[in-house]
């Protein structure tokens, strides 16, 4: 039976008390319940239990989405959109396999982006150098012999980028041979 709580502001603390109290089956029906509630919990559940042949599928297509978007209805780009599936991608499993993929892939579609309708603003190149900058710390972490293929598309981004502005491509150019010193 659930414990009440008498507290204004309820916290993970009163619902881990609750479902301590649960039988099997009861955690069975609610994790259920979480999964057929949204499509983020169902995304979270399959990459959780590596459920599916493209686990990184759907987050891809959030990035898609948010750094390239087709500006048919003059959509913008949402990089908190892209940042939070990336997040939710680390919260529901710890691989930095995926993770490197995920930021690569990222910072290849706002790339992609610039390279197919020019000037972008000043805060987007940031975040893509911020992230560009994250992706390599998670594939420096990598055992070396996985950073093969991230190295090569963190290396194919840089080329690509040569003379876009705002000195994106010459900090691509600085993160990358800084850090892969043996790839000059």
């Amino acid at each position: 039976m659930p414990i009440k709580n008498k507290k204004n502001k309820p916290s993970w603390v009163d619902v881990k008390k609750n479902v301590n109290c649960f039988e099997k089956k009861q955690l069975v029906d609610l994790v259920g319940d979480l999964y057929h509630l949204s499509s983020d919990n169902k995304d979270f559940f399959h990459v959780r239990f590596s459920i599916g042949d493209e686990p990184l599928k759907s987050y891809k297509q959030i990035i898609q989405h948010a750094m390239h978007p087709y500006l048919e209805g003059h959509e913008e780009l949402d990089l908190d959109r892209a940042d939070d599936a990336i997040e939710k991608y680390s919260k529901a499993i710890d691989n930095p396999g995926g993770e490197a993929e995920l930021m690569i892939f990222y910072v290849e579609c706002g790339n992609n982006f610039t390279l197919s309708y020019g000037y972008i603003d000043e805060e987007i190149y940031d975040s893509l150098i911020s992230m560009y900058e994250k992706a390599i710390e998670t594939v420096i972490e990598m055992p070396e012999s996985e950073q093969k293929p991230f190295k090569k598309r963190l290396y194919e981004i840089t080329t690509s980028a040569s003379g876009i502005g705002w000195g994106y491509s010459d900090e691509l150019d600085r993160l990358f041979y800084s850090s892969f010193p043996q790839d000059k």
